[in-house]
């Protein structure tokens, strides 16, 4: 069942402030838009389609999450870099538990202080979002990317 215009909007909120978060930050605030068990995982397209496991991220609860900001903030040497994410034909619909079935597709754009940007990673969110406490988060977050090669420059989550 398709979503009314209030909770789509409520919808396009949630992947606006996920973007705003990897973008701009706090990054620390970012766990707060999953709930306490949850997945996360960035999986190559090739993979997915094959129904394989292999993911070059996998987070599987809120915990693991903050333990991948940790690392990127804390102990992950890298050059100094600026994000955008551009999330869009995010489309909703609804499940017979209540939760939301999501599919956006994704555009991250790097850009190093002294480059050109460039494009890190595009493809697709295939998402469960949930309502806690009025409140909508996710509950599972597949990172689907297109392209089969990953610079080696993804440290921060999709």
């Amino acid at each position: 069942m398709s979503l009314d215009p209030l909770e789509q909007r409520r919808l396009e909120e949630l992947y606006a402030i996920y973007g705003e978060l990897l973008d701009d930050g706090p990054l620390e605030d970012w766990p707060s838009l999953f709930t306490e068990e949850c997945t996360y995982l960035v999986v190559p397209r090739d993979n997915f389609e094959q129904d394989l496991p292999l993911a070059i991220i996998r987070c599987e609860s809120r915990g693991m999450l903050v333990d991948r900001v940790r690392s990127v903030q804390e102990t992950i040497m890298f050059e100094p870099r600026y994000l955008r994410h551009q999330i869009t034909n995010i489309r909703g619909t609804k499940r017979d538990d209540g939760g939301i079935d999501v599919i956006a597709n994704y555009l991250v754009v790097e850009v190093l202080p002294e480059d050109l940007p460039k494009i890190l990673s595009v493809g697709r969110y295939l998402d469960v979002v949930v309502e806690e406490a009025g409140e909508l988060l996710f509950e599972e977050k597949w990172v689907i990317y297109d392209s089969v090669l990953v610079p080696n420059t993804i440290v921060y989550p999709l």
